[in-house]
C-alpha cells in the first residue's frame, strides 16, 4: 500500500460512529461520508467528528449522494429484521427487500465499493432458523458478487461457512466486557479478482494480545460513584423479588452483581442501547457511604450493601470511547457528550455502539488483507 494513501469509507447507520473511529485509529482510513437518523446520536457525531451525519439509507436521495461520492469501503450495522420467502425467484436482493439490509445490499449493488464490513448481533445467526443469515450471504455473495471472509464455496456454488467464523467477542479483544457480535468483511471479486482473494484472504482475528488496558472489570470501574447511581433498598427489593420468582420456574432472568467477590477476573454482561435491562445485568458493588441516605427522586433509602448501576462513563469505557479511542498524543481524552445529552442518552448510545477495539482489529486484519493484494 502506498503510505500516504488513504482509504476512503463512509459510515451508515453510523449511531455515535464508533465503526468509524476504529478504522481511523489504524491511520490509514478517512471517512467522507456517513447517515444516521436518532436525531440525539446526530447532536453527539456532530460534537465529535465536527461532521453533520444526518442521513437515511432508505431514502433514493441519499443513495444518489453515495453513488456520487468517491468512495472504497462501506461501513454499516444495521438491524436484524425478517426476510420474505416469497422472493426466491426474483433473487436474494428482492427476497431482502423492506429491510435495512436491502438498501445496505442496493447501495454496495449500485456504487461498487471494493471492500465493506458489516457488525451485528450475534442473534443473526440464529434468526428464523438461519434463513437471515444465508440471505445475507448469499445477497453479498452470489448476486453482489463478493467475497466474504469465513465463507468457501465449492464446485457447484454451495456456500459453507462455520457460525465461528464470524463471531467474536469484546472480552477477547482488552476489554472486560463479554459481548459477543458478528462482523462480516467483503471483498470485490470484479475489482481484486476472485482467485487472487482467495489466497490472500484470512480469517478474522480471534484477539488482540497488544492490549491490556484493564486487568478486570474491577479495574475499569470508577470507585465511590456519585449517590444517584445506587438503588434505592426499594428498587433493590424489587429486583431481588423478580429474580426469586423466576429462579423458581428454573430461569436464569433477573439482575447480577457483575463484580460480586466470589468471581475471579470479572467481566460485565454486553451493555445494551436500552439501558434498562442492560442496567440491571450489570449491577457493582460499590462503597457503603451512602446506605441508608436517601437521594433525589428515590423514594426509599440506598441499599446497605453497596449496590448501584454502571455509570455511563463506564459503559463508555466498556465500549473503548472513554481512555482509549480518543486519547491524543499528550495523553489527554478528549472524548465528550454534547452538554445537553442525559445520561438516558448516554446508556443509549454506548450500548448501541460497538466496542472500538474489536472495530480496530478489523480494520488492521482488513489492511493485511490488502497489503497481500498490493492495494
Amino acid at each position: 500500500m502506498e503510505t500516504n494513501k488513504k482509504i476512503k469509507c463512509i459510515d451508515l447507520c453510523a449511531g455515535i460512529g464508533g465503526v468509524r473511529r476504529g478504522f481511523e485509529l489504524t491511520g490509514k482510513f478517512n471517512n467522507v461520508l456517513s447517515a444516521e437518523i436518532d436525531k440525539f446520536a446526530i447532536e453527539t457525531y456532530k460534537h465529535l467528528y465536527n461532521e453533520d451525519p444526518t442521513g437515511d439509507v432508505t431514502d433514493e436521495e441519499f443513495k444518489q449522494k453515495v453513488i456520487n461520492t468517491e468512495y472504497d469501503l462501506l461501513l454499516a450495522g444495521f438491524p436484524c429484521q425478517a426476510f420474505s420467502r416469497a422472493g426466491y425467484q426474483n433473487g436474494f436482493l428482492d427476497t431482502t427487500r423492506g429491510t435495512i439490509f436491502f438498501d445496505i445490499a442496493d447501495i454496495i449493488n449500485r456504487s461498487r465499493p471494493k471492500m465493506f464490513m458489516l457488525e451485528n448481533v450475534d442473534n443473526l445467526l440464529t434468526h428464523d432458523k438461519g434463513n437471515t443469515f444465508k440471505v445475507i450471504l448469499e445477497t453479498l455473495i452470489h448476486e453482489l458478487d463478493y467475497s466474504v471472509v469465513g465463507v468457501d464455496e465449492d464446485e457447484s456454488g454451495n456456500l459453507k461457512w462455520e457460525r465461528d467464523s464470524f463471531l467474536r467477542n469484546s472480552r477477547n479483544f482488552g476489554i472486560p466486557q463479554n459481548r459477543p457480535r458478528i462482523y462480516i468483511m467483503g471483498f470485490d471479486n470484479k475489482y481484486f479478482g476472485k482467485k487472487n482473494l482467495i489466497n490472500a484472504i484470512s480469517p478474522l482475528p480471534k484477539g488482540r494480545d497488544d492490549l491490556n488496558l484493564y486487568s478486570d472489570l474491577n479495574d475499569l470501574l470508577d470507585s465511590n460513584a456519585p449517590i444517584k447511581y445506587y438503588l434505592a433498598s426499594g428498587m433493590l427489593e424489587t429486583l431481588e423479588n423478580h429474580k426469586n420468582r423466576h429462579k423458581g420456574k428454573g430461569n436464569g432472568f433477573g439482575y447480577m452483581v457483575v463484580n460480586d467477590p466470589k468471581i475471579k477476573n470479572p467481566v460485565s454482561n454486553a451493555i445494551l442501547a436500552t439501558g434498562g435491562s442492560g442496567k440491571e445485568r450489570n449491577i457493582v458493588k460499590d462503597s457503603l457511604e451512602y446506605a441508608g441516605c436517601f437521594a433525589p427522586h428515590k423514594k426509599t433509602p440506598i441499599n446497605d450493601k453497596g449496590l448501584r448501576y454502571m455509570t455511563p462513563r463506564e459503559w463508555g469505557k466498556l465500549q473503548g470511547f472513554i481512555n482509549y479511542a480518543f486519547i491524543d498524543d499528550n495523553g489527554n481524552d478528549n472524548f465528550s457528550f454534547p452538554e445537553k445529552i442525559s445520561d438516558t442518552q448516554q446508556y443509549k448510545q454506548f450500548g448501541n455502539s460497538v466496542t472500538i477495539p474489536v472495530i480496530e482489529a478489523m480494520a488492521n486484519h482488513m489492511l493485511e488483507i490488502l497489503n497481500k493484494l498490493e492495494y
